[in-house]
Formats: structure tokens, C-alpha cells, sequence
């Protein structure tokens, strides 16, 4: 295998960046920039420590990532599988990036910066879903954003592919496997959807 291994071959094999792909990325978000995070229910955020990276995916109705002045970004920490592998990690080094996706819209969304995990009172009750506050909200300082083209979205089909659901293993199954047979695949999945609506929140 042939490999890259110098930034001057990189430069080579990619030559040339246009005033577009670089003028949209500043340090602030203006109003439109604050348009494309409160149309997305959907983000993920990648942090970094010891242990190595993760990519965590977060989810929630549209504006979920709240808008707190045009350099600082609040996202609740709702409730999950307390692995807290992001938290975890922005405790032991603040870098993050978020990239937000928008249903139906090819153009996505990132933010680079740093971050803190909050327990500030108010912060989480500003937060709370049906009487639940999330127990902590992550607070994201911009340093990066910026807009991404549609290219990948349109290449994937991403918002009108579907794929069938008999072909992709379950979340059971695949614990099943995993477990060598200790948990029981067919009813992790059967306890799943009034678990997690009993959760959700």
C-alpha cells in the first residue's frame, strides 16, 4: 500500500482551496449560523482524552442545542447508558466538536471549541423535559464553525435511503453474541421501546 505521509504530498494530490470553503469558517455564530443549530434534533459530539477519542451521538426535538451568545453553545446531557465516556473526557481535556445534521437539508453544520460539564442549577432546570432536568449540560466555547457542503449527504441519499430492518442485527442479538449468552437477546429487545419511554427524558 501506497501511503501519504508529508503534508507537501497531501498539498500535491489536493491542490488549491477556494474563497468559499474558507471565508465560512469564523469564530462566532452569527444569525444564520444560530438558524442551522435550532433547526437540528440531531448532533454528534466528538471528544478526546487518555483513553482515546469518542463519538457520541445526541439527539433531542430541534433547538436541543441551545444558543447562549454568539460564541458559547449549552447541550443537556440527557439520559443514556451512564458509560459518560464524552464526560469522561471533557473533564480531563476541553477540545470538542460538534457536527449537526438537519433532516431533509442537505447542508450540515460543525463547531470546534472547548468545553465544560455544568451542574449550575438553574442551567439544568432550564433544561427539564416533562419535570426531568438533564444532571448535567455541556458548555461548548466556539472557537470553530462552520458550514459543510452537501456533497456527502446527497452522495449517501441519506434522507430518503431507508434500509431494511430484517438486514441489520439487533441491539439484542448483538449483545446476545457478545455476551456469550448471558443476556438474552430476543428479550432485551422485546423490553426495549417501553424502557426507553420510560427513560426517554
Amino acid at each position: 500500500m501506497t501511503v501519504v505521509t508529508t503534508i507537501d504530498a497531501l498539498d500535491r494530490i489536493y491542490p488549491g482551496i477556494s474563497e468559499a470553503a474558507t471565508v465560512k469558517e469564523i469564530d462566532h455564530l452569527p444569525p444564520d449560523y444560530r438558524a442551522l443549530v435550532a433547526a437540528s434534533p440531531f448532533a454528534v459530539l466528538a471528544t478526546c482524552g487518555p483513553e482515546g477519542l469518542d463519538a457520541s451521538p445526541r439527539g433531542d426535538l430541534p433547538g436541543f442545542v441551545r444558543v447562549l451568545d454568539d460564541r458559547t453553545l449549552a447541550l443537556p446531557d440527557r439520559r443514556g447508558n451512564n458509560r459518560i465516556d464524552s464526560l469522561r473526557n471533557i473533564v480531563r481535556d476541553p477540545r470538542v466538536a460538534l457536527l449537526f445534521l438537519i433532516p431533509g437539508c442537505g447542508t450540515t453544520f460543525r463547531v470546534n471549541g472547548r468545553a465544560v460539564v455544568s451542574v449550575d442549577a438553574d442551567l439544568l432546570a432550564s433544561f427539564a423535559v416533562d419535570g426531568s432536568a438533564p444532571r448535567t449540560v455541556i458548555v461548548v466555547s466556539v472557537d470553530a464553525a462552520y458550514f459543510q457542503c452537501a456533497r456527502a449527504v446527497a452522495r449517501s441519499h441519506l434522507w430518503t435511503a431507508r434500509a431494511d430492518p430484517r438486514a441489520v442485527p439487533t441491539p439484542g442479538s448483538m449483545l446476545e453474541t457478545l455476551s456469550d449468552g448471558r443476556i438474552d437477546g430476543a428479550a432485551y429487545d422485546a423490553a426495549w421501546p417501553d424502557r426507553a419511554a420510560a427513560t426517554m427524558w
